[in-house]
């Protein structure tokens, strides 16, 4: 993936809006009123808050986005529209005699002691006049996210969801409360564990998850569920030639600092990313990957372009495992009812041939897990002068790959040994082999697995590769 084509992304956003207030100082006495500490403000500021963060996080990372919501007259909404400009972020809101929503908090030492929240529920006026808005912006946009806090401003969100699909225009719904059913036609659906746990009821286990998320997903009638469950990561439920199937990510945080806007961050990022044609794996660990950067950030924070890229650069050395790391990732994924799909090769030169394999491989399964055959190994089957690129640099472009998911390295000529340690549930092969060929496909099959062969890519291999390098004129 590029990641600099986010920048290209185009995104509509409507929700309940919010304004973020930090009040920050320094305690040096306690009051003699009343045991509380005396706070001496130092410094005030105000960010973006609720669906508004969503809007901040997809232009932090040069998206174009347009924001609906409502806020008040008072002087909150005055700064609440100040701060916007900071984000060029273009804006259609309803004024209401209400207040604008906003959170103040005070803090001290990057430590939150008090937080005062200034809303009321918006009328039924104010909600109107958003979705009367609505209409003429689906026309301009492909993508709006729907982001309910349940502060008033989507009370019609069915009629909001119809008039989308009838612009053809695709809703991801970030939702609130325990009823679902009001989100029926959306595409997508973002809950956190506990507001997917409040509709469905908490699961005994992880296979127990999924069928809770399955059944949602089918009632809802959503292509995708993803669930962000903090620690744990996120978990996709996605439909794909009418099946299901589960995908989970690991938590990228190193440091949990602050979990506030995290959920908005992951719905930012997995739009934007959609809005540019990215498929929803792809899209999911950019969210992923970006909500383990914003958690180690103090309050309400945006995602940056540069953070994504540092983070996957420093990432791709994660994806190599020892034999012993792998067993135990593939023994926690198949837990989950995962499907972990095995193939292994010299992979020297990495090549078109290679890449559609591999990502074929990926399409079979929920993991794809690569062996790479070590130097020794690979002299053995190809000759003394093979390979042309060292073993920790062939596993380091494997990692690299969006569809590779872990890569370890073997020193004997045959992966049979380390088959029979891993378990997968499907051995791949080139259909160069015959099925009884495949090294390993007695003990897969034996131990309830299966084996699947894939059309190569007629006229490339590294063969041919070195071969014409070494007839090509030497470059002056």
């Amino acid at each position: 993936m590029q990641i600099n084509d986010l920048k290209k992304s185009k995104v509509l956003v409507i929700g309940d809006l919010m304004l973020d207030q930090y009040i920050n100082g320094i305690v040096d006495r306690v009051s003699p009123e009343a045991p509380v500490p005396i706070i001496k403000p130092s410094k005030e500021e105000v960010r973006l808050g609720g669906a508004a963060n969503v809007a901040a996080n997809i232009a932090s990372i040069g998206g174009k986005v347009s924001l609906l919501g409502i806020v008040g007259k008072d002087e909150f909404g005055l700064k609440f529209r100040q701060t916007l400009k900071k984000y060029s972020i273009k804006a259609k809101l309803v004024t209401s005699s209400n207040p604008t929503i906003t959170k103040q908090r005070i803090v001290v030492s990057q430590q939150q002691l008090l937080r005062l929240d200034r809303e009321s529920f918006f009328s039924k006026k104010d909600s109107s006049g958003l979705k009367k808005i609505c209409a003429s912006e689906m026309k301009k946009h492909d993508l709006v996210i729907l982001s309910d806090y349940g502060k008033g401003s989507l009370q019609d969100v069915k009629s909001i969801i119809r008039m989308a699909k009838k612009e053809k225009c695709r809703v991801i719904v970030d939702p609130k409360g325990k009823d679902f059913m009001k989100y029926k036609g959306a595409s997508i659906m973002t809950p956190n564990y506990l507001e997917f746990c409040e509709v469905v009821g908490t699961p005994a286990n992880e296979s127990d998850l999924t069928k809770k998320a399955f059944s949602l997903v089918k009632s809802l009638g959503l292509e995708v569920l993803l669930i962000t469950r903090g620690a744990d990561g996120i978990t996709l439920i996605r439909s794909e030639k009418k099946e299901l199937i589960r995908n989970d990510f690991s938590a990228e945080s190193k440091e949990v600092f602050d979990v506030s806007g995290a959920g908005d961050t992951v719905i930012a990022t997995l739009a934007a990313a959609l809005s540019i044609g990215k498929d929803i794996l792809e899209a999911t660990k950019l969210a992923n990957i970006a909500a383990g950067i914003v958690v180690g950030k103090f309050g309400t924070s945006t995602i940056k372009l540069q953070d994504i890229l540092s983070a996957l650069s420093a990432g791709k050395g994660s994806k190599i495992l020892t034999n012993s790391e792998a067993i135990l990732k593939i023994k926690k994924a198949q837990e989950k009812n995962e499907k972990v799909v095995f193939t292994n090769g010299c992979f020297d030169i990495l090549h078109l041939g290679h890449i559609t394999y591999l990502q074929k491989a990926k399409e079979l399964g929920s993991k794809l897990i690569v062996a790479v055959n070590s130097d020794s190994s690979v002299k053995i089957l190809k000759g003394s002068k093979r390979p042309i690129n060292k073993l920790s640099d062939r596993m380091l472009v494997l990692a690299s790959l969006e569809c590779v998911d872990w890569v370890i390295s073997f020193t004997e000529s045959s992966p049979e040994k380390i088959i029979r340690k891993l378990k997968p549930n499907i051995l791949v092969k080139g259909n160069d082999y015959k099925v009884d060929e495949i090294a390993g496909s007695k003990f897969v099959l034996s131990n309830g697995g299966s084996i699947k062969t894939i059309p190569l890519v007629k006229g490339i291999s590294t063969s041919l590769t070195i071969s014409k390098i070494l007839k090509s004129k030497p470059f002056k």
